[in-house]
């Protein structure tokens, strides 16, 4: 299996998972290794995603780096700070 079908089955079985919402879930896929990017509103979610992903044949591992973000949390979120360190004062 090549990694863009698996990858593409991972975001099937996320899509079809309906207790997480996969809105902000990314995935790659390198030699059967997926990472898990983005961010989600509960540590549960942020389990279930990974235990979505196990169960999908081909899968390698899992690099998970899913960011859970309380709902009303504040403060800025890490990819939100690189933004605007990239841009010119």
């Amino acid at each position: 299996m090549t990694d863009i079908t698996l990858r593409q089955n991972i975001l099937d079985e996320l899509e079809f998972e309906p207790s997480i919402d996969a809105a902000h879930i990314g995935v790659a896929v390198e030699d059967g290794i997926v990472t898990l990017t983005g961010h989600v509103s509960s540590y549960w979610e942020k389990t279930t995603a990974e235990n979505v992903v196990k169960r999908v044949k081909g899968v390698k591992g899992i690099a998970e780096e899913i960011e859970v973000r309380l709902i009303g949390q504040k403060g800025t979120a890490d990819d939100e700070i690189a933004k605007r360190v990239d841009q010119p004062a």
